[in-house]
Protein backbone atom coordinates (compact mmCIF):
# COMPACT_ATOMS: atom_id res chain seq x y z
CA UNK A 1 0.00 0.00 0.00
CA UNK A 2 1.14 3.58 -0.69
CA UNK A 3 1.18 5.49 2.59
CA UNK A 4 2.03 9.15 3.18
CA UNK A 5 3.27 10.10 6.64
CA UNK A 6 3.91 13.56 8.09
CA UNK A 7 4.42 15.14 11.47
CA UNK A 8 5.48 18.24 13.29
CA UNK A 9 8.67 18.57 15.31
CA UNK A 10 7.15 16.92 18.39
CA UNK A 11 6.51 13.68 16.50
CA UNK A 12 9.49 13.49 14.16
CA UNK A 13 10.99 10.50 16.03
CA UNK A 14 7.72 8.54 16.05
CA UNK A 15 7.29 9.33 12.35
CA UNK A 16 10.76 8.00 11.52
CA UNK A 17 10.17 4.80 13.50
CA UNK A 18 6.79 4.17 11.89
CA UNK A 19 8.07 4.92 8.39
CA UNK A 20 10.96 2.48 8.77
CA UNK A 21 8.67 -0.19 10.23
CA UNK A 22 6.11 0.26 7.43
CA UNK A 23 8.79 -0.07 4.77
CA UNK A 24 9.95 -3.26 6.49
CA UNK A 25 6.37 -4.51 6.25
CA UNK A 26 6.49 -4.01 2.47
CA UNK A 27 4.61 -0.72 2.14
CA UNK A 28 5.63 2.17 -0.09
CA UNK A 29 6.06 5.12 2.30
CA UNK A 30 6.28 8.77 1.33
CA UNK A 31 7.76 10.67 4.29
CA UNK A 32 6.54 14.23 3.82
CA UNK A 33 8.66 15.62 6.64
CA UNK A 34 9.97 17.22 8.61
CA UNK A 35 13.43 15.69 8.71
CA UNK A 36 14.60 17.24 12.00
CA UNK A 37 13.14 18.22 15.37
CA UNK A 38 13.52 21.92 14.57
CA UNK A 39 10.25 23.74 15.27
CA UNK A 40 7.72 23.65 12.43
CA UNK A 41 4.01 24.38 12.14
CA UNK A 42 1.75 21.31 12.10
CA UNK A 43 -0.80 22.85 9.68
CA UNK A 44 1.84 22.99 6.94
CA UNK A 45 2.48 19.26 7.22
CA UNK A 46 -1.18 18.39 7.71
CA UNK A 47 -2.08 20.22 4.49
CA UNK A 48 0.78 18.52 2.65
CA UNK A 49 -0.43 15.10 3.81
CA UNK A 50 -4.03 15.90 2.90
CA UNK A 51 -2.98 16.90 -0.59
CA UNK A 52 -1.11 13.61 -1.08
CA UNK A 53 -4.13 11.55 -0.02
CA UNK A 54 -6.70 13.68 -1.87
CA UNK A 55 -4.70 13.55 -5.11
CA UNK A 56 -4.31 9.78 -4.97
CA UNK A 57 -0.54 9.96 -4.57
CA UNK A 58 -1.11 7.97 -1.36
CA UNK A 59 -3.86 5.50 -0.56
CA UNK A 60 -3.75 6.23 3.16
CA UNK A 61 -2.12 8.76 5.45
CA UNK A 62 -0.66 8.90 8.93
CA UNK A 63 -0.56 12.32 10.60
CA UNK A 64 1.42 12.90 13.79
CA UNK A 65 1.98 15.78 16.17
CA UNK A 66 2.37 16.16 19.92
CA UNK A 67 -1.28 15.43 20.70
CA UNK A 68 -2.55 14.45 17.25
CA UNK A 69 -5.27 17.06 17.54
CA UNK A 70 -3.81 19.99 15.61
CA UNK A 71 -2.60 18.01 12.63
CA UNK A 72 -5.91 16.11 12.42
CA UNK A 73 -7.77 19.42 12.21
CA UNK A 74 -5.44 20.55 9.42
CA UNK A 75 -5.91 17.32 7.43
CA UNK A 76 -9.68 17.50 7.79
CA UNK A 77 -9.75 20.93 6.11
CA UNK A 78 -9.48 18.99 2.84
CA UNK A 79 -12.96 17.65 1.97
CA UNK A 80 -11.44 14.51 0.38
CA UNK A 81 -9.84 13.49 3.68
CA UNK A 82 -11.42 11.79 6.64
CA UNK A 83 -8.82 11.92 9.40
CA UNK A 84 -9.56 10.22 12.71
CA UNK A 85 -7.60 10.84 15.89
CA UNK A 86 -6.92 7.43 17.41
CA UNK A 87 -5.15 6.20 20.52
CA UNK A 88 -5.86 2.47 20.47
CA UNK A 89 -6.80 -0.17 17.89
CA UNK A 90 -10.56 -0.08 18.52
CA UNK A 91 -10.69 3.59 17.48
CA UNK A 92 -8.64 2.75 14.39
CA UNK A 93 -10.98 -0.12 13.48
CA UNK A 94 -14.13 1.96 13.95
CA UNK A 95 -12.65 4.84 11.97
CA UNK A 96 -12.36 2.49 9.00
CA UNK A 97 -15.54 0.43 9.49
CA UNK A 98 -17.91 3.32 10.14
CA UNK A 99 -16.20 6.41 8.72
CA UNK A 100 -14.02 5.08 5.88
CA UNK A 101 -11.13 7.11 7.34
CA UNK A 102 -8.29 7.49 4.88
CA UNK A 103 -5.97 9.17 7.39
CA UNK A 104 -5.31 8.51 11.07
CA UNK A 105 -3.72 10.92 13.49
CA UNK A 106 -1.88 10.10 16.68
CA UNK A 107 -0.12 12.08 19.37
CA UNK A 108 3.54 11.29 19.95
CA UNK A 109 3.30 12.60 23.51
CA UNK A 110 0.37 10.27 24.19
CA UNK A 111 1.03 7.14 22.14
CA UNK A 112 4.07 4.88 22.39
CA UNK A 113 5.59 3.09 19.44
CA UNK A 114 3.99 -0.31 20.17
CA UNK A 115 0.50 1.18 20.48
CA UNK A 116 1.10 3.31 17.39
CA UNK A 117 2.06 0.20 15.41
CA UNK A 118 -1.06 -1.60 16.67
CA UNK A 119 -3.23 1.33 15.58
CA UNK A 120 -1.60 1.53 12.15
CA UNK A 121 -1.90 -2.22 11.60
CA UNK A 122 -5.60 -2.10 12.41
CA UNK A 123 -6.11 1.00 10.27
CA UNK A 124 -4.45 -0.64 7.26
CA UNK A 125 -6.21 -4.02 7.57
CA UNK A 126 -9.77 -2.97 8.40
CA UNK A 127 -12.26 -2.52 5.56
CA UNK A 128 -15.03 0.05 5.35
CA UNK A 129 -18.32 -1.55 6.39
CA UNK A 130 -20.44 0.30 3.83
CA UNK A 131 -24.17 -0.25 4.13
CA UNK A 132 -25.90 2.31 6.33
CA UNK A 133 -22.54 4.06 6.85
CA UNK A 134 -22.09 4.85 3.13
CA UNK A 135 -24.58 7.73 2.85
CA UNK A 136 -23.25 9.24 6.09
CA UNK A 137 -19.68 9.15 4.84
CA UNK A 138 -20.79 10.75 1.55
CA UNK A 139 -22.21 13.66 3.57
CA UNK A 140 -18.79 14.30 5.14
CA UNK A 141 -17.44 15.48 1.79
CA UNK A 142 -20.73 16.74 0.36
CA UNK A 143 -22.82 18.31 3.16
CA UNK A 144 -25.73 19.14 0.81
CA UNK A 145 -26.54 15.43 0.28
Amino acid sequence: MRIAIASDHAAVDLKAELAAWLRGEGHEVDDLGPETADRVDYPDYGYKLATAVASGAAERGIALCGSGIGISIAVNRNPACRCALVGEPLSAALSREHNDANVIAMGARLTGIDMAKACVTTFLTTDFGGGRHGPRVDKLSHPAL
